[in-house]
């Protein structure tokens, strides 16, 4: 693989190579194989506001491509369907209406079959324009803003689908597939030491990264520990017992409301069946593995919890310094579970499940870096727009697409929301 100097698109960085062909319509196909298990009415059905529908995913992305690649820079192209730019706009206010978030579901036209028509449509024009313009550095950059884009919904429809399939009452099974029997006991806690000083953080690679990783800059960092895994199912399970869901001076003013209002009782996708706790996953309702780490749960949820264990949250840059010489596992899709995995036993400490299981809070506020600049035009709404009221976490999840992780990576969400694989990894400040 060839790779040439990084580039820079407005502040989004891009790593060119003479497989970008190949690697775009590997990442298309890959949406395919990812709603091949559904019908057409699983891809038609929002199961909430913050969740879209499957058949919602393949149009939008394809828009992307339309949008930002094949109506800019390919002449004689001929739009699919202008109505479709309505449909499927996810949130750029500057290319005008669209279809309100919450009901996305009610789009029941166009069809799944033309959603996939579409699909083959736009596809054909990305082959025109990759041959006659593939060379071209502005093309290539957004060809991959688009590739990296189509992966994060893919980590979405997975997301979403289940918690469409955790609303039916059947339990829906998305993949068939083995999985170990749930472990007695997880390796105990045990705590990395982090110095404290200057540092580097934010993206300093020559590869690809989103505007919000940069610009690299300098932190002040005190003296700190950082668990050497995430938090188990079990350790869950001793803060339920001990009343954790009931006990306001443990939560964030917001956050108790939220508990409150919503009667979280559990991380999200839990249910009690015949007196023991079980949760559903995309391979169905499963009881619940005590040394799995614990996933969907809020800020509000991490955050209490760190304050009954006695300890806190990492912050973004304490996490990504821990993190720095962990290379993320590629896995292939095909024979990964869709569900977080316990950590291993015995070595010396290191950083385990920093990728791969589940995404992990912060303390931050999601915020832009010293220096931060947002690409120019629409494609500028991408990421800093956002940058209020929500919280930072960092690492990957079990349903990442491979590939798709990175130490600097900021993914973000607002701090009630839990339909996501998230979980928390605890830290404490050293006196």
């Amino acid at each position: 693989m060839l790779h040439h100097a990084p580039q820079t698109l407005t502040g989004i960085r891009v790593r060119e190579g003479n497989d970008l062909s190949d690697r775009l319509f590997e990442t298309r196909d890959r949406s395919l194989v990812i709603a091949e298990p559904l019908s057409a009415e699983d891809m038609t059905v929002q199961a909430m506001d913050d969740a879209s529908p499957t058949k919602w995913h393949l149009a939008h992305v394809t828009w992307f491509f339309e949008t930002f690649l094949l109506r800019e820079h390919l002449p004689g192209y001929k739009v699919f369907d202008e109505s479709f730019a309505y449909c499927f706009n996810s949130y750029y206010e500057s290319l005008g209406a669209r279809q309100p978030r919450p009901q996305r579901g009610l789009l029941s036209r166009p069809s799944t079959e033309s959603v996939l028509a579409y699909r083959t449509h736009v596809d054909a024009g990305l082959r025109v324009l990759l041959e006659d313009r593939g060379a071209d550095p502005r093309i290539a950059k957004l060809i991959e803003v688009g590739i990296q884009h189509e992966q994060q919904h893919q980590e979405l429809m997975l997301t979403d689908i289940l918690a469409l399939f955790a609303s039916n009452p059947l339990h829906p099974i998305y993949r068939d597939q083995t999985i170990s029997s749930p472990q007695a006991e997880s390796p105990p806690q045990r705590w990395i030491s982090g110095a404290g000083g200057i540092f580097d953080v934010g993206y300093r690679g020559s590869g690809f990264c989103w505007d919000n990783e940069r610009p690299s800059h300098r932190v002040l960092l005190h003296p700190h520990r950082i668990a050497d895994r995430l938090v188990t199912n079990g350790e869950w399970l001793e803060f339920m017992r001990d009343g954790g869901y009931r006990e306001p001076l443990l939560w964030l003013a917001d956050g108790w409301a939220r508990a409150c209002s919503e009667r979280w009782e559990a991380p999200g996708y839990w249910l009690m069946r015949d007196d023991a706790w079980h949760q559903m996953s995309l391979h169905g309702l499963r009881p619940i593995d005590p040394a799995a780490p614990v996933a969907h749960i809020s800020y509000f949820e991490a955050d209490a919890f760190a304050r009954w264990a006695g300890k806190r949250l990492p912050t973004e840059h304490e996490w990504e310094i821990a993190a720095a010489d962990v290379t993320p596992g590629i896995t292939d899709p095909k024979s990964r579970p869709f569900i977080p995995q316990p950590a291993r036993s015995g070595g010396e400490p290191d950083m385990q499940q920093a990728f791969g299981e589940v995404w992990q809070w912060t303390g931050n506020a999601y915020l832009a870096y010293p220096g931060y600049t947002p690409a120019a035009g629409a494609i500028g709404e991408y990421n800093g727009k956002f940058m209020v009221s929500q919280h930072v976490l960092r690492g990957s999840s079990c349903v990442t697409p491979p590939g798709h992780a990175r130490v600097s990576y900021r993914n973000f969400f607002y701090p009630h929301q839990r339909w996501q694989f998230t979980g928390v990894r605890l830290a404490e400040t050293c006196a």
